[in-house]
């Protein structure tokens, strides 16, 4: 069996390489370049998928003798992650470029160069689980470590994709894993996790995308529920629902956004309260554990990556689109991140919030 393995230069892929190594599978080593330095502005030795971290993809590989290449796909990235990105960000959407990362980068164009090469499956460093169950149908389901959990990011998978997929740290904790590449003497073995966006390394994406569109964003109208006026913005892209810090606008109490109208161009601020919703539609939707949901189902859903599993009811409403309605109300669910639907520890499927 031949296992083609991504490898980010980060611990959790060097080491999922190593099991993998050792179960017998012929391996092939390789790192997605998605991004040249000067193509964002910044010097990202410290961030994910950057020249530093090929260099220690590479020694991993080296030490445990697996060979290794490097793919470019820097154009693709650009088209198929930056430029959503800064588009959702422009429309007064929150995006998740991670998950689009995964779903448009590396299950696509990882699986079409595994095909290529003739690997048998695909292994990349997620803590999520894949299983059977007893009808054969492939489950994707939580890490066992939920401190670690990625599942949230992963629910775009395919069925067919999970079939041939391996995540070897599924059933590890971190603690665990940072062991197994100390012991094996990996250079990245006490590498820091990425926190932020890959391509936004210092965290300030407004900056990034007014230098990517070679521009400065407009300013507009703050204005409270009632559509009055309270000040001015520094423009839409630098705000998202839920948001206190950075308005500079007084006020008796604290003020919190809770919504953004790309059309007029205003920041709409509230109270925490206002931020509170028991209903939202996604749309783009994909299905796992499930065909579709014709009659109301009970779910546990998350809003994003790190908030709490709320429970939930829900039910598809079109052939790319769902309501979910939970039993008790939400704070700050935000169009453009995903809402992911979960049957205990197995992943139903999600889709991207498009409205409350």
């Amino acid at each position: 069996m031949k296992a083609l393995i991504a490898m980010s230069g980060g611990v959790d892929s060097s080491v999922a390489a190593f099991l993998m190594k050792e179960k017998g599978y012929e391996a092939v080593g390789t790192t997605m370049r998605l991004y040249e330095n000067d193509m964002i502005g910044e010097d990202l030795l410290g961030s994910c998928c950057s020249a530093k971290d090929t260099e220690d993809a590479r020694a991993v590989a080296e030490r445990i003798g697996i060979e290794y290449r490097i793919l470019h796909y820097e154009g693709a990235f650009r088209e198929a992650v930056i430029e959503p990105f800064v588009c959702a960000y422009e429309q007064g959407r929150t995006p998740n470029p991670c998950i689009e990362c995964n779903r448009k980068m590396k299950f696509t164009a990882l699986f079409e160069r595994m095909e290529e090469w003739g690997c048998d499956v695909l292994v990349t460093g997620h803590y999520a689980r894949v299983e059977q169950d007893a009808s054969g149908r492939y489950l994707l389901k939580k890490a066992l470590d939920p401190s670690k959990d990625q599942s949230y990011v992963l629910y775009m998978m395919k069925k067919e994709q999970l079939s041939r997929i391996r995540f070897p740290l599924g059933e590890l904790e971190k603690g665990e894993v940072r062991r197994i590449a100390e012991e094996r003497g990996f250079v990245n073995a006490h590498k820091q996790d990425s926190q932020d966006i890959c391509f936004v390394p210092d965290g300030n994406y407004v900056n990034f995308m007014e230098r990517y569109r070679n521009k400065s964003y407009l300013t507009g109208k703050f204005v409270d529920t009632e559509g009055n006026v309270l000040g001015e913005h520094k423009g839409i892209a630098r705000y998202t629902i839920g948001q206190r810090k950075g308005l500079g606008i007084p006020a008796e109490h604290p003020l919190y956004v809770t919504d953004i109208r790309p059309q007029t161009g205003e920041v709409v601020l509230g109270r925490n309260e206002d931020l509170f919703s028991n209903h939202l539609v996604a749309e783009d939707i994909n299905l796992i554990s499930v065909d579709r949901i014709d009659v109301p189902m009970r779910i546990s859903a998350k809003v994003r990556y790190r908030h709490k599993e709320q429970s939930a009811t829900v039910i598809q409403t079109g052939e790319d689109r769902i309501e979910v309605t939970f039993d008790e109300p939400v704070r700050a669910i935000t169009p453009g991140q995903a809402v992911v639907l979960y049957d205990g520890d197995v992943v139903v499927g999600g889709g991207t919030i498009v409205s409350v």
